[in-house]
């Protein structure tokens, strides 16, 4: 029996494996597909993502420097109001080898890490847990996969939005799920600044220079909006043709509950994402090493140590990034207002709305 199961090896189940497998614990991380693939978000993350990945993989990853962002109300066609910082703001990344780049750590630390392993059933009992999981490719006639079952005194739930672990086990669902879209643009862009348009109700659209790889478009909105209308007329508005759709679901707002006896989730499948850009490889990770630090798999209580820390920790950054996203919704007259009176040089950090409050800010504000 394992001391861990972790479903789904995305950055957080990544991180939280590695971390583990250093405590020394008897950790097996499962993913469902090839890890990387399909990709399914954006890659573009604070500077503090380095603080990850082993040194040497930073060159490897790193596509684009950032350095502010251009906010418009309204399509390619308006005029944006700048918001910068002297120095990076945030970087874009290659987000396929990052998964792979942070699943290797873990194996590196002592996991067990394995692709292709569906995770079909979750049977929590009182001593431990059992997955029960389809392996692709390893039936004696190569065509259906065989099922295997694993047991591990915790399971941390990492499955994304969608999570079969959470749904299985009974935990609440997310506050809501918007639909989001990328493409891309193969024509290399060395651009400093992202473009945001506050044209998709309730989010926003973007525009991600990505270096040598080209340049991301996405749009992401509530369900029942026509998002891939809306996005085709986002992408038009750049005179652009694009490739390589891609579509998957946001998680905003954490459920009332991220623990059960013994499950616990991280990452997307516990909507600790920014609820003012849907990120969360950030979040993820932070809830991650929180995990690591408070949970014992021999003594499933400390499960509660782990929801009360990591709420502690993002909880005020995201209940402030709900207020912003608020912001969205407004009318244009006030959404104009707003951006002409706030942009300029900044001192925020992307990853902490908090900070909008920091000394830094407020003297470049007023300065």
């Amino acid at each position: 029996m394992y001391d861990v199961a972790v479903v789904g090896v995305g950055p957080p189940g990544a991180r939280y494996a590695r971390r583990a497998a250093e405590a020394g614990y008897d950790v097996l991380a499962l993913e469902k597909g090839e890890i990387g693939s399909p990709l399914a978000c954006s890659g573009h993350v604070s500077t503090d993502l380095w603080e990850y990945v082993p040194d040497d993989a930073v060159d490897r990853l790193r596509q684009n420097r950032i350095y502010g962002a251009d906010f418009h109300v309204g399509g390619a066609e308006t005029d944006g109001y700048r918001f910068y910082k002297r120095e990076e703001v945030s970087n874009v990344i290659d987000r396929v080898e990052l998964d792979r780049t942070l699943a290797d750590c873990a194996r590196e630390a002592g996991a067990d890490v394995r692709d292709g392993h569906t995770v079909t059933d979750v049977d929590e009992r009182s001593d431990r847990v059992v997955l029960t999981a389809s392996v692709d490719g390893d039936s004696s006639d190569g065509e259906n996969p065989r099922e295997r079952r694993f047991e591990a005194r915790i399971v941390a739930g990492c499955d994304g939005p969608t999570s079969r672990i959470r749904r299985t086990v009974g935990l609440p669902e997310p506050e809501e799920t918007l639909h989001g879209v990328l493409a891309f643009d193969s024509e290399p862009d060395h651009g400093d600044y992202v473009d945001v348009h506050l044209t998709a109700p309730r989010f926003f659209a973007w525009r991600i220079p990505r270096g040598d790889a080209g340049v991301e478009y996405g749009l992401a909105a509530p369900p029942g909006t026509d998002v891939k209308t809306r996005f085709d007329r986002l992408v038009a508005g750049y005179g652009v043709e694009t490739e390589r759709f891609c579509s998957g679901a946001i998680p905003i707002g954490p459920p009332t509950r991220t623990t059960s006896d013994r499950v616990f989730l991280l990452g997307d499948a516990a909507a600790q994402t920014k609820p003012f850009t849907g990120g969360g490889i950030l979040y993820g990770m932070t809830a991650a090493d929180i995990a690591a630090e408070t949970i014992d798999p021999a003594d499933p209580s400390t499960l509660s140590a782990y929801e009360r820390a990591w709420r502690e920790e993002l909880g005020r950054e995201i209940r402030l990034g709900s207020l912003i996203r608020r912001a969205y919704s407004l009318p244009e007259p006030i959404q104009r207002a707003g951006l002409w009176a706030l942009s300029g040089e900044i001192g925020v950090h992307m990853d902490r709305p908090t900070s909008f409050f920091s000394r830094e800010h407020l003297r470049r504000l007023f300065s």
